[in-house]
């Protein structure tokens, strides 16, 4: 028994591949962008890139010619300060990461220290130092509890992939036993925290992705109506391998428009 949706009233999307490809944007992009505001849709870009503040990406985007405001940006980085304030307010942790989730655990009324913390949280970054991972081994085995804002294992670069969190989380598992907290996609809950941020429900939200893997299936279990586009990650031939289903498959953003 299926539940009958509404018009979308609040929309999610993935950035990367979505939006914009290694830093120009997307067809229909800028105009889908302008139909939610025309529409006065409610909406989030959401990112597991956790380097970046929401200012600074609102900058790349806008440099890309996409009018995003940094108010409508929720980052891998901003839901693990989110999640960690839930768990454990005005805790303490040990951060390898960049300016995005620095700032949001601040932010958060965390305080960062490498004297026995709460957590260690493992975000991304492009200046990994095996002192900076040597010390959160210790810290983990000494009792840290262990939290990674997402699980990519690489990144995009112009050169080529990049490792990125997941690989860096799997090398202090495998120095420590300890399996890291993921907080982004595809865990639900980042979408979940995204919606709570805009007040949005599960029955009238919408999220748009590149990837089976992450954005569709974190979609479907957080109750979402789910668009894939062909522009990204997953390509049409990758859909059938899966064994769930978006609930519409699109050439690119630019299909989406009529939907808004």
């Amino acid at each position: 028994m299926t539940t009958e949706r509404g018009e979308s009233q609040c929309w999610l999307t993935d950035m990367d591949g979505v939006l914009v490809h290694e830093g120009n944007a997307l067809p229909g992009a800028a105009d889908f962008l302008a139909r939610l505001v025309e529409r006065e849709r409610r909406f989030l870009v959401l990112t597991n890139n956790s380097i970046f503040t929401p200012r600074d990406l609102a900058a790349r985007l806008a440099r890309s010619g996409l009018d995003v405001p940094e108010s409508a940006i929720w980052t891998s980085a901003l839901a693990t300060a989110d999640f960690l304030a839930s768990q454990l307010p005005g805790g303490s942790a040990y951060v390898i990461g960049e300016a995005g989730l620095t700032t949001a655990l601040h932010e958060a009324g965390y305080t960062l220290t490498d004297t026995d913390p709460d957590y260690v949280v493992l975000g991304e970054t492009r200046n990994y130092s095996f002192e900076a991972i040597t010390r959160a081994i210790r810290l983990v085995g000494a009792g840290a509890r262990f939290i990674a804002t997402n699980p990519d294992v690489t990144g995009p670069s112009p050169e080529g992939p990049l490792p990125a969190t997941g690989s860096v989380a799997a090398m202090i598992t495998k120095a420590t036993g300890a399996e890291p907290y993921f907080v982004g996609k595809p865990n639900p809950m980042m979408f979940r925290s995204a919606m709570n941020r805009i007040e949005a429900h599960s029955e009238s939200t919408t999220m748009i992705g590149d990837r089976m893997d992450t954005d569709v299936v974190a979609g479907i279990e957080a109750g979402l109506d789910t668009i894939l586009v062909l522009t990204g990650s997953t390509q049409a031939t990758d859909v059938s391998r899966f064994p769930f289903r978006p609930s519409r498959v699109l050439p690119s953003i630019a299909e989406v428009i009529d939907l808004v």
